[in-house]
């Protein structure tokens, strides 16, 4: 048609070929890496909203490239670790030292809990996360599993049965509007013990940034 604008705003080039257009996949794999690059603080939770937004409403592929043009490749960061994603983790502890999973680990698809009186931490403040849902599978006694989440991070408790073990799930200020980066979902049996949901402790400097100021009596 005469006259036609492209989506991003441009006039195509007469006799130029049409713009390739963006499949499901294509999007996936440009959303995987702005949620990586926002667990890498590459992003902020604003920059990640907008650039999420454009990512699955973009209809060609010259609408998602410039999203991810600044941001390595997520093959890239995942590689940066020395491991790769893996879709199943086995995790098998009985009576012994305490299971952590902390730092920039890598986030499976799926990980099994197999614990016997073992306290076990996943912090997933500074993990790589590359899919949008993690299931565990928890066959665990004794102790308490914390989950350390960070802004972006939900934790679903519904599908867990607690035998003698309660939950303690204490909400993060998160903005209502963030998009979902990660879900987790806990499944199976908890016996005994406690099931600990949180964001990372403060720092001392945030403490005192956080702390209320004090005025002299009779202000």
């Amino acid at each position: 048609m005469s006259g036609e604008i492209s989506p991003i705003g441009k006039r195509p080039d007469p006799g130029s070929p049409p713009e390739l257009r963006a499949s499901h996949a294509d999007r996936d794999r440009v959303v995987d890496v702005l949620r990586i690059a926002a667990g890498d603080g590459l992003l902020t939770a604003e920059e990640l909203d907008e650039r999420l937004e454009a990512a699955l409403s973009a209809r060609t592929l010259s609408e998602l490239t410039p999203l991810t043009g600044d941001l390595p490749a997520v093959s890239a960061a995942v590689g940066a670790t020395g491991a790769e994603a893996k879709d199943i983790v086995r995790i098998e502890h009985v009576h012994s030292g305490a299971v952590e999973r902390a730092g920039r680990w890598v986030v499976p698809r799926r990980l099994e809990l197999a614990v016997t009186y073992c306290k076990v931490t996943l912090d997933f403040t500074h993990a790589l996360i590359t899919h949008d849902t993690l299931r565990i599978d928890v066959s665990m006694t004794g102790k308490t599993l914390t989950l350390v989440t960070r802004p972006g991070i939900v934790v679903d408790t519904d599908g867990l049965q607690l035998v003698h073990s309660s939950v303690k799930y204490r909400h993060s200020s998160m903005n209502p509007d963030m998009p979902v980066t990660l879900r987790v979902e806990l499944v199976g049996q908890k016996a005994h013990g406690r099931v600990v949901v949180r964001p990372p402790r403060r720092t001392f400097g945030q403490w005192l940034l956080r702390r209320p100021t004090s005025h002299p009596a009779g202000d």
